[in-house]
């Protein structure tokens, strides 16, 4: 019988990738979603098969979660409220949701059922960008949206048999779209609107494509035993890029693109770092796809993009 995992947020953006990655491992997969962006267009082509199950509930109500749990040998826990922007519009939903939901999960499952869990590593705060942040770097979030899931991730380490992963900026098609995350929204610039107005040029992001993410996911719940209790950095050790460099990296593709550059704002989780995966990759995964191939999958995707509801911010 195949091992049973829950997935939380199964029709976000990274859920409604893992869902299908899962099901091709042979997983059985349970998605509990509570439907807030709409109908669940993004898992439709996976009803037919019979390991894959689809619940609409909500990660904070105990009865929903307890039922949930019942038959799981594991849960990705990936339902949350994601951005800076989307958590300062409703404080007490963005706690409630990233936050308590986690320690509701964390005591309701059994000590055996794994639980793997997405960080982001903008909890590293505001560094010069010069140096390598390794899991050992100090977090120090800005934004409440950093707070709350470095408060979770620290919940889940102090407990047993939790993996939590500080996730770079992501980017790739998903059939639950996201046009404000970093790559994806300068490729759709580029492509639909033809120019972008940049600030903060000089400051470094890390980038991992989503289905790297779902990959990596799998291999934790593979390697739950020997990876459990610690965090692991996502990202491509060859994409900490500045911003500035990756408009450029884009205009390659799209050489049309028009960059301008001015001081007209500022990233409100001060994000400027660089960051290490050495520790996820002597844990035996790296990031396999490249920054340059998903700006051409974006590219290709945004063909058939027509206006509609895929942005957090």
């Amino acid at each position: 019988m195949s091992e049973r995992v829950l997935v939380t947020g199964g029709l976000g953006y990274l859920g409604s990738v893992l869902c299908e990655h899962l099901l091709s491992a042979g997983y059985a997969v349970i998605a509990l979603d509570n439907l807030t962006y709409g109908a669940g267009q993004g898992l439709f082509h996976l009803c037919a098969n019979p390991a894959f199950d689809f619940v609409k509930g909500d990660v904070r109500d105990e009865a929903t979660m307890r039922a949930a749990l019942t038959d799981a040998d594991h849960v990705v826990h990936l339902a949350g409220i994601v951005g800076a922007s989307a958590c300062d519009r409703d404080p007490a939903l963005t706690k409630s949701v990233n936050f308590e939901s986690v320690r509701l999960l964390n005591k309701l499952r059994s000590p055996n059922q794994l639980v793997v869990f997405p960080n982001t590593n903008s909890g590293y705060g505001a560094t010069t960008g010069a140096t390598l942040c390794t899991e050992d770097t100090p977090l120090e979030p800005i934004s409440l949206y950093g707070r709350t899931k470095c408060d979770a991730e620290r919940l889940l380490l102090d407990s047993p048999n939790a993996v939590t992963f500080r996730l770079a900026t992501v980017f790739g098609m998903s059939p639950r779209m996201r046009l404000d995350l970093l790559v994806n929204h300068f490729v759709y610039a580029a492509v639909k609107d033809g120019y972008i107005v940049l600030f903060e040029k000089d400051f470094k992001r890390n980038f991992v494509h989503v289905r790297d993410v779902a990959d990596a996911f799998i291999h934790a719940i593979r390697n739950g035993a020997a990876m459990s209790n610690r965090p692991y950095n996502l990202g491509l050790d060859s994409a900490n890029l500045s911003k500035e460099q990756l408009a450029f990296a884009v205009k390659k593709q799209v050489p049309k693109f028009y960059i301008h550059f001015a001081a007209i704002g500022e990233d409100p989780d001060k994000r400027n770092y660089i960051v290490s995966s050495a520790r996820l990759k002597s844990a035996g995964f790296e990031a396999q796809r490249s920054l340059e191939a998903g700006i051409g999958e974006l590219i290709k995707g945004y063909r058939m993009l027509s206006k509609g509801p895929f942005q957090n911010a």
